[in-house]
């Protein structure tokens, strides 16, 4: 039924559990967004109507209850043979299942959940609602630590034919009091009793009562002692054996008078001044018979005058009876005792008759193989053939997700045996897995920490590396995704990492000589950042061009959004010097051409060519030059590839004269021609007055 929708409202998750009677799933309430427990009945329950009337009735009472250690009922229904159950979902497990993995509980705790227990049939009670069903199987204990009762009134809507069904009722024919054993109505001392034994097994992890049929344990809750606690775990406080004792009386008016009064005797009996106490004993277990059990007979209701329920004290009480007192008290136990015994005379017989009928009956007949069939239609098959299901039934973790709710195990395969023999069987079911843990936004190395500390094998972890905005080693997704389910140990999980390598890298433009408009078009279209501009000054930079970049020159590698900073030239500093000068050049012979090269040093830059130019006549030439105070000018001609003259420029005016004229051509000695004059002549206006100063 998982994936159903029950009435509209209630979608089945999984099954959690279940019983003789019902299967119980998590659910979804699509109604109010929250988690439930749907118990749905069995359908060899839902064609009994007695049956049915009886279990929406009692279902319905139970639902009036309020307290927080009894489990909220909070809806009834039915679609179409489908009856149900709506209540408060416990993530946890119940007392059986802690009594099986644990057991024997430590004292403290064990009195806790009795005396938690107490308070919830004390409320139950008080509201007329008898449980009649008190066993480990009915009892949660949530993660919190919480503990809650469950199944009020649902065991009363059980007919008689159920007891011959496998499931909760022979299961709690462990826990029946002496008179649910002979069928009288079962009270509020009858819950008592239950609870008594369910504190006996999480102290000592037994059973008081153990027999090869349902009958047998109850003909044992009707005539034979149990073995005291203390014998077979010594650590339990007497105190708390005490209380197992007088709430175990086979005689309902010799137990705890009700609810309250245990639940207070549990919340003191781990006092240190209680915890050696004298063992508990009732004032009628003289010495010839502290070892025998009376055998109740049922109280009808014209009976309740006559019979009057003894004194109950600790042997250590200051108080005792009388003789006669003593005396009155055994004669008013002379008629119920010879009905007693009446009645177990007579239920031996009809044990005798049963066992003599099914023994004539009884045949070997071949055990249906069951392997790899959904539980509940095992159980139908072994039924149908004459065979009990042991129960509890045992689950086991598997692996194969087809295995989930069928048989892979079963008792007594491929032989025959004898009609009635119990079969026990062991259903699949899955396993128990951890949410995969949320690693998106760890670095790389701690999500690997964290998956190898829930037992992740490194090996079994594959990393994909992705260009991304986020900072390297980052990571970006997972799969599986979190909150799935996945099993950490095992060699077939793999666990894929998306990790961030950071943004893709490219080269870093050249920026520089670039005039500022272009840098920042160039900036932002590369994705960067411009962070800021710097002005300077500067004698090799033209003004508004850029001659320095930040951090990253051209082509080192950067990334997206990467911050640069340049710096842009505002011109020539404020101590800079321009001259203008005039240079005049002849060729070597007039008339005939020779290659003249003119260069230039300056606070901008050295040998800079300033005029490259063939010549057959005397030609003058412009040269500007840019000076500092601190650097000289310097003019070279070269003529035909042969150095010609230099000449300095200086800051200032002193020692540059008007004209010059270069050394006679040693190659041309007594040519008989004129020499030809190169000369510089400076036409700056070195004092700003617009003159030709130095001519």
């Amino acid at each position: 039924m998982i994936g159903h929708t029950l009435g509209g409202r209630y979608e089945l998750l999984a099954r959690v559990g279940g019983g003789g009677m019902a299967l119980v799933y998590k659910a979804r309430d699509l109604l109010l967004n929250r988690f439930v427990a749907v118990k749905v009945l069995r359908q060899q329950f839902t064609h009994d109507d007695d049956f049915i009337k009886r279990f929406r009735r009692e279902a319905q009472a139970a639902a009036s209850l309020s307290h927080p250690n009894i489990v909220s009922i909070y809806d009834v229904g039915q679609v179409d043979d489908t009856h149900y159950i709506v209540m408060e979902f416990v993530d946890g497990a119940n007392l059986n299942e802690i009594i099986r993995e644990r057991a024997p509980l430590q004292a403290d705790e064990a009195v806790k959940i009795a005396a938690k227990i107490c308070d919830a049939l004390e409320h139950a009670h008080h509201n007329q609602i008898i449980h009649r069903d008190i066993k480990p199987h009915n009892i949660l204990i949530g993660n919190n630590g919480h503990v809650k009762v469950t199944d009020f009134g649902i065991a009363r809507a059980v007919t008689s034919s159920t007891i011959t069904q496998t499931g909760s009722v022979i299961g709690s024919v462990h826990y029946f009091s002496p008179e649910h054993a002979k069928g009288v109505a079962a009270g509020e001392k009858s819950d008592l009793y239950s609870l008594g034994i369910v504190l006996y097994q999480m102290l000592t992890g037994r059973l008081p009562f153990l027999g090869e049929s349902p009958i047998s344990v109850a003909l044992k809750h009707l005539q034979e002692p149990f073995e005291q606690p203390r014998l077979v775990n010594p650590y339990i406080p007497q105190s708390v054996e005490n209380i197992i004792l007088r709430a175990m009386r086979k005689n309902p008016q010799e137990r705890y008078q009700s609810a309250k009064e245990m639940q207070r005797d549990l919340e003191t009996c781990m006092r240190p001044d209680r915890l050696n106490e004298p063992v508990w004993t009732y004032d009628s277990d003289d010495e010839n018979e502290q070892d025998k059990t009376k055998v109740v007979p049922a109280i009808r209701p014209d009976m309740r005058n006559t019979i009057e329920a003894p004194a109950i004290k600790a042997s250590s009480a200051e108080e005792r009876w009388n003789d006669d007192d003593l005396e009155q008290g055994k004669r008013r136990w002379v008629m119920p005792t010879v009905l007693g015994i009446i009645a177990v005379v007579l239920i031996g017989v009809l044990i005798w008759a049963v066992t003599l009928l099914k023994g004539v009956t009884n045949e070997d007949i071949e055990v249906p193989s069951v392997i790899g069939k959904e539980r509940q239609e095992a159980i139908e098959i072994l039924t149908r053939a004459g065979f009990q299901i042991v129960d509890p039934i045992k689950y086991e973790e598997v692996d194969d997700e087809e295995k989930y709710g069928k048989v892979i195990d079963q008792s007594k395969k491929d032989v025959v045996a004898k009609e009635g023999s119990p079969i026990e069987l062991t259903v699949g079911k899955e396993k128990e897995l951890p949410p995969m843990p949320a690693l998106t936004g760890l670095q790389y190395d701690a999500a690997v920490s964290q998956l190898q500390a829930m037992g992740v094998n490194p090996n079994n972890i594959l990393s994909v590396e992705r260009h991304n905005e986020s900072e390297l080693g980052t990571v970006l997704d997972q799969i599986p995704q979190p909150e799935a389910k996945f099993d950490p140990t095992s060699a077939t999980t793999k666990i894929t990492l998306v990790v961030s390598k950071g943004e893709e890298a490219f080269p870093m433009p050249d920026l520089i000589g670039k005039l500022e408009n272009e840098a920042k078009a160039m900036i932002e279209r590369e994705n960067l950042v411009l962070q800021e501009v710097f002005r300077e000054p500067s004698y090799s930079t033209p003004k508004d061009e850029v001659f320095k970049q930040f951090p990253a020159n051209k082509d080192e590698m950067v990334t997206p959004k990467t911050k640069v900073q340049i710096w842009v030239s505002s011109g020539f500093p404020a101590d800079a010097l321009e001259k203008k000068l005039e240079v005049t050049v002849s060729p070597a012979v007039e008339g005939q051409p020779s290659d003249i090269q003119i260069l230039y040093s300056d606070a901008t830059g050295d040998n800079i060519v300033n005029v490259s130019k063939r010549i057959s006549s005397t030609t003058s030439f412009p040269v500007k030059l840019i000076l500092s105070p601190d650097k000289t000018g310097l003019i070279i001609i070269m003529r035909d590839g042969v150095f010609l003259k230099s000449e300095p420029v200086y800051y200032d005016d002193r020692n540059i004269p008007a004209s010059t004229s270069p050394d006679p051509d040693p190659g041309d000695p007594g040519d008989g021609e004129p020499p030809v004059d190169e000369h510089i002549e400076d036409y700056s206006d070195h004092d700003g007055d617009g003159g030709d100063a130095g001519q």
